[in-house]
């Protein structure tokens, strides 16, 4: 007797290990690029502001200020004042 799992549970499985193996690399990235807020990369900037919106505090937020002065890509100019936006409303 051959019993094989159902193909829905090999699937099931799949993708479980798939969501977890990109969370863990996504989270993985971000803290490698935290420090990157001034790097001459766009993705590594935007990393950093990632990481910084979640994990942040208002210590952050005169550097935001500094990187607003700084950046000059209106798309990651936005986003930093939205962190600084969402940083200030936790006080």
């Amino acid at each position: 007797m051959n019993r094989r799992p159902p193909a829905a549970a090999i699937f099931a499985g799949a993708a479980i290990l798939g969501v977890a193996g990109g969370w863990l690399l996504a989270g993985g990235y971000d803290r490698s690029h935290r420090h990157d807020l001034f790097s001459t990369r766009m993705h590594r900037r935007f990393a950093a502001l990632g990481w910084i919106e979640r994990r942040g505090d208002l210590e952050h937020v005169p550097l935001l200020r500094d990187y607003l002065a700084w950046e000059r890509i209106p798309a990651l100019k936005q986003r930093a004042q939205r962190v600084i936006d969402a940083l200030a409303a936790t006080a």
